[in-house]
C-alpha cells in the first residue's frame, strides 16, 4: 500500500468519527496556543527590558550621594551632598576602566516659549554625561567648555519638549524661559523612549551643571561643588564588579574616612540590576511555557487513549485487511498517520489561536509580545513528534493482531 492510500485511509477513518477526533485534538490544540502565547509575552518582555537597558546606556554604575545621620537617625540617600564635580574628575583619572564619569543634578521646572509653557525634568551636567548615557544630538550642537565652566545660558532639548512647545516650528536659535532665566536652545537630543520606571526620558532639558546650580534649579549648600550624583560608565569589557571596589576605595580616600567608618555615598551597578531582571523574566517565561507543555502531554496521552479505543473497535477491520494482503507495516503506518494527523491539525490550529492570543493581549492587556517564527515552527514540530511518540504503541499493537483471532472479535 502507498503512503497516499494509507493517508487516505487514516483521513477517512478521522472524518468517521469527526466529534471524537475534535475532542482528541483539544489538549494539542490548548497546549500549543498556550505554548506560543507564553513564549510571545516573555520574549516581549526581555525584548523590553534589553531596550531599557540600551536607553540608559550600557556597563552603568550610579554613584550616589550619601545619607546624613542625625541622633541614630538615617536620613534619604542624597539628602547628605558627600560627593562633588573633583570626585567625579578623579575617578576618571584614577581609574583605566572608566571611560567616562559624569555629575548631575536635576530638577522639575516650568519651560515657557511665547505664550506656551511645559513642565519637564532640568539636568544639569557636564559632556560626560552624553558618553554615559550614550545619547546623541540630532541637530544643533553640544555644550563647550566655556559654557559649562561659565553657567552658560543655554540648553539641549528632548524630544518631548519641542513637540509640546514648538508645534513644528524650529527650536534651534529660540529662546525658552526657565524660572525666568532665558536660554537659548543650541540642540535636540534624540529620542529615547521611556525608561525601566516607566518616565518619559525625553521629556527633559539639559542645561550646564553651572548654570543648573547658579541659575536653573539654585544650590544652596556649603561647598558649591558638591552634586547629588555621578554616573560612571565603564569600557566595554571592563570588570564591573573590580570598578565598583575601585571606585569605593577612590572615594573613602578622598573624603578621609576611617576603617570603621560607613561609607558616605552608595554605588548601583544598573548593569547587574538590569541582569537580574531579565534573568527573572526568562525565568518566569520559561515556567509558563513549563506549564503549557504539560497541556500537550495530557493531549498526547488522549491521542494514546482514543488510538487504542480505535484498535479496539476496528480489531475485524483490521483482520479483513490483512486477510486481502495488507502487511503488519501497511496497518502500523495506517494508524501512525492518524495519530499525527490528529496531533499535527491541533497543532496548527493551536498556533492560529496561540497567535491571535498574543496580539490579543498586547492589545487589551498592555503587555509586550514578540511573535517568533522559531517558536512556532517548534510549536508544529513538538506536536507532531507527540503523534509518533503516543501513536507508536497503538499502531504496533494494531499490527501485531492475529489475522484469524481479528477477524472473530465481533
Amino acid at each position: 500500500m502507498s503512503y497516499f492510500e494509507a493517508i487516505r485511509l487514516a483521513l477517512t477513518a478521522l472524518r468517521t468519527n469527526l466529534m471524537r477526533s475534535i475532542l482528541t485534538m483539544l489538549g494539542i490544540f490548548i497546549g500549543v496556543a498556550a505554548v506560543i502565547s507564553t513564549v510571545a509575552v516573555g520574549s516581549g518582555a526581555r525584548a523590553v527590558v534589553i531596550a531599557q537597558i540600551q536607553s540608559l546606556g550600557t556597563n552603568l554604575i550610579i554613584v550616589v550621594s550619601g545619607a546624613t545621620r542625625v541622633r541614630g537617625v538615617r536620613s534619604a540617600a542624597g539628602s547628605h551632598m558627600s560627593l562633588t564635580e573633583d570626585d567625579a574628575r578623579a575617578l576618571k583619572l584614577e581609574i583605566p576602566a572608566i571611560q567616562a564619569a559624569a555629575p548631575y543634578m536635576r530638577g522639575t521646572v516650568q519651560i515657557v516659549y511665547g505664550n506656551q509653557n511645559w513642565s519637564a525634568v532640568a539636568y544639569g551636567i557636564d559632556n560626560d554625561y552624553f558618553v554615559a548615557r550614550e545619547w546623541e544630538i540630532t541637530r544643533g550642537r553640544g555644550f563647550t567648555e566655556g559654557e559649562i565652566r561659565g553657567a552658560g545660558k543655554v540648553a539641549l532639548l528632548g524630544q518631548t519638549v519641542v513637540e509640546n512647545l514648538f508645534a513644528g516650528e524650529n527650536p534651534i536659535g529660540q529662546t525658552i524661559r526657565v524660572r525666568k532665566v532665558p536660554l537659548t536652545v543650541i540642540g535636540i537630543l534624540a529620542r529615547k523612549g521611556q525608561n525601566n520606571w516607566g518616565r518619559d526620558q525625553d521629556d527633559v532639558v539639559l542645561v550646564p551643571i553651572s548654570s543648573a546650580k547658579r541659575r536653573v534649579i539654585g544650590w544652596a549648600r556649603a561647598n558649591p561643588r558638591s552634586i547629588p550624583v555621578v554616573i560612571v560608565k565603564v569600557r566595554e569589557g571592563g570588570d564591573m564588579t573590580g570598578t565598583v571596589d575601585q571606585i569605593r576605595q577612590v572615594l573613602r580616600q578622598r573624603h578621609r574616612l576611617r576603617t570603621d567608618q560607613d561609607d558616605d555615598f552608595s554605588i548601583r551597578n544598573l548593569t547587574e540590576i538590569m541582569q537580574r531582571r531579565d534573568a527573572s523574566s526568562k525565568a518566569l517565561a520559561l515556567l509558563l511555557a513549563a506549564v503549557a507543555a504539560v497541556s500537550l502531554v495530557v493531549g498526547g496521552i488522549g491521542i494514546m487513549n482514543i488510538m487504542l479505543v480505535s484498535v479496539t473497535e476496528r480489531t475485524r477491520e483490521i483482520g479483513l485487511r490483512m486477510a486481502v494482503g495488507a502487511r503488519r507495516r501497511d496497518i502500523l503506518i495506517q494508524f501512525l498517520i492518524e495519530a499525527t494527523t490528529l496531533a499535527l491539525v491541533g497543532g496548527i490550529a493551536g498556533v492560529l489561536l496561540g497567535v491571535g492570543a498574543a496580539y490579543a493581549i498586547a492589545e487589551f492587556a498592555g503587555w509586550p509580545t514578540l511573535i517568533q517564527t522559531d517558536s512556532i515552527l517548534l510549536a508544529v514540530g513538538v506536536s507532531a513528534a507527540i503523534g509518533v511518540f503516543f501513536g507508536f504503541y497503538p499502531a504496533r499493537r494494531a499490527a501485531q493482531l492475529d489475522p484469524i483471532e481479528a477477524l472473530r472479535r465481533e
